[in-house]
């Protein structure tokens, strides 16, 4: 199962109420007030991890509270801090405020944490309302309540890579090719139903470019509003470096006109925003064992007016798969470079 939304509410602990307490012994003539403090509420801490590559965790349990503060006592003993609760999310997870609607973190990275509600302060017991001129204070404070919020979680993927097209263009057979990866495959649309991530090496152990690709679920026409898959998985091309759009040159299809396939994917790309239509994109002619030459044509003069590389594949005889898979890796490295240089100018004028 993959989630990638989930809608949860934390609950900080409460901090101890601070104790009111006077020191009798029959041996300390002037005891005086000894009421310690209330401990500190837990906390409650997200944190990414490499491990977890879902949210179906929060679906199945959106709550969560932390430990409590324990209450100061007697004899200046000051209570035990709440005992924090961390909760993984898989990197690449967002997190907004469910009644704002403002991003609070991207967890972009393995190993980042924030504390997303803090625990509430203990009380002050008596004895530190002990002055010169009031030895016998009564005053003592309550523990502070623990934060509470709604957080809404957007699990987008982090890949460099993502196939998009149409369904049925066969991305989870070049998927499984190229990778390890092993996704369904079956002849009818919509067979994938959330992404599929792969890795992919080239080059040797001295030289070697890996990569994470992303099989993106078929798009259609209008799925930016909605039809299909559409707007549930779009989001996870927002993060990729290049894109690469498989198009379907055999008559398996039904759809007569290869540029108009074309072009439906590259309009909902630019309909759906976050400039999408702007990344790189490597153009891939698939099914070339079985191709309508009249479509590989057209796809051609396509691609030559729009300045676009064109790469004919068979994932099923493995013709053009190596070619691809190594103009893949040239162009990720290209805008990894480029990316880290634009990384290392920002620093530089932030210093």
């Amino acid at each position: 199962m993959f989630i990638d939304e989930a809608k949860i509410r934390v609950k900080a602990g409460d901090g101890g109420n601070g104790c009111m307490a006077f020191r009798r012994e029959k041996y300390v003539p002037r005891g005086g007030p000894s009421g310690g403090d209330g401990g500190k509420g837990g906390d409650v801490i997200m944190e990414s991890s490499e491990r977890h590559n879902t949210l179906v965790h929060f679906r199945f349990n959106p709550e969560y509270k932390a430990e409590r503060g324990r209450h100061g006592e007697g004899s200046n003993k000051s209570g035990r801090e709440g005992v924090d609760i961390i909760l993984k999310v898989p990197v690449g997870t967002i997190v907004y405020d469910e009644e704002t609607g403002e991003k609070v973190f991207d967890f972009s990275a393995p190993d980042q944490s924030m504390v997303i509600a803090r625990g509430g302060r203990g009380g002050r017991g008596n004895a530190r309302f002990a002055t010169s001129v009031h030895q016998a204070p009564r005053e003592h404070e309550p523990g502070r309540p623990g934060e509470e919020h709604n957080y809404r979680l957007e699990l987008k993927l982090l890949a460099d890579v993502g196939l998009v097209g149409y369904p049925n263009v066969g991305k989870s057979t070049l998927i499984s090719r190229i990778s390890a990866a092993r996704p369904k495959i079956a002849d009818y649309p919509f067979t994938t139903l959330q992404p599929n991530l792969g890795v992919v090496a080239v080059g040797d152990a001295n030289n070697e470019i890996s990569f994470v690709v992303a099989d993106i679920p078929g798009l259609i026409e209008g799925a930016h509003t909605g039809s299909g898959l559409g707007t549930q998985f779009l989001r996870h091309i927002e993060r990729t470096r290049l894109l690469v759009q498989l198009a379907d040159v055999s008559d398996a299809s039904g759809r007569p006109d290869i540029v108009k396939d074309v072009e439906v994917i590259l309009g909902e790309l630019a309909s759906f925003g976050a400039h999408l239509d702007e990344k790189p994109m490597i153009m891939v002619a698939s099914k070339i064992d079985v191709a309508n030459k009249d479509k590989v044509a057209a796809l051609k003069r396509y691609c030559k007016k729009h300045k676009l590389k064109l790469y004919e594949i068979s994932a099923v005889t493995g013709k053009g798969i190596d070619e691809l898979r190594y103009a893949m890796a040239k162009e990720v490295d290209v805008l990894r470079e480029r990316s880290l240089a634009q990384t290392e100018a920002g620093d530089h004028q932030t210093a």
